[in-house]
């Protein structure tokens, strides 16, 4: 086993990591991608950290288990409860003006960089609770961590993980099981989960929400950019983008406009 990421090992790893993710590692968090990588190498069986550069070369999935192992996944359901206010309390009747106008009954939704999926069905639940007849949604949920895809696929959470979702929802969407809590098929339906690097396209086309929190952190600015445009692209003309309480796109070159509701701050697109 080699020792710890000489000076142009890291600058090596860290080209690469940014040019096939867009994460950016500085020198501070230097330490996280060194133990990764050697867990990496521990488990391929390989000598040097110049072996496992070489096998990413080659190495479709193990360039996704690795970019999935150096990224970080904190989430809980209902997190920033203002951004779930706005969104029932503005937003929702905003787009159902806007639906009826187009006599299109579906909300098309998009949680970008959903982890293990306490964001998309913190979503669904809310949706299926307050979205009046006739109107249906449907949501996908995209990480770059196959393991976190894989949690939120299954729909089941320990105990220690539903603190926040109100009682009601629990009783409702939620079936209780050894050591924790099943999501109902209702509301696992409405969710596709599925596996997209942000930095390239989707695919998706006129949604209506994006909610994209404490992810852009992990991007430098032009990354950051390219990331926004490419929502800006998937987006309905009249939809909603949020993102994390500490983030923001003030001094980016950006169409999107601000927008402050009564309960929180997130951006529009308006054309």
């Amino acid at each position: 086993m080699g020792d710890l990421l000489t000076d142009s090992e890291f600058e090596q790893f860290r080209k690469l990591i940014y040019k096939e993710s867009g994460i950016s590692f500085s020198d501070t968090n230097r330490s996280i991608l060194d133990s990764r990588l050697h867990d990496r190498l521990r488990k391929t069986g390989l000598a040097t950290i110049k072996e496992y550069y070489d096998k990413l070369q080659n190495d479709e999935e193990e360039m996704k288990v690795m970019l999935d192992s150096i990224t970080t996944n904190l989430t809980r359901f209902f997190r920033n409860q203002a951004h779930f206010d706005a969104l029932v309390n503005y937003i929702l009747p905003e787009l159902i003006k806007v639906k009826k106008a187009q006599n299109n009954t579906c909300i098309t939704v998009w949680s970008a960089g959903c982890s293990t999926g306490e964001e998309p069905y913190s979503l669904a639940m809310i949706l299926k609770d307050k979205l009046p007849a006739p109107y249906t949604f449907k949501i996908v949920a995209s990480d770059l961590s196959l393991t976190s895809l894989l949690v939120g696929q299954k729909g089941f959470y320990p105990a220690s993980r539903i603190s926040g979702i109100p009682d009601d929802y629990l009783t409702r969407f939620f079936t209780q099981s050894d050591g924790g809590y099943q999501v109902k098929k209702e509301i696992m339906d409405t969710i596709r989960f599925d596996y997209h690097n942000l930095t390239h396209e989707t695919g998706l086309k006129n949604l209506d929400i994006v909610f994209c929190r404490n992810v852009l952190i992990y991007f430098d600015e032009a990354a950051q950019l390219g990331v926004i445009n490419k929502f800006w692209d998937s987006m309905a003309q009249k939809s909603y983008l949020f993102i994390g309480h500490s983030e923001s796109l003030f001094g980016m070159n950006t169409k999107f406009q601000f927008l402050k509701t009564d309960w929180a701050c997130l951006y529009q697109k308006n054309v």
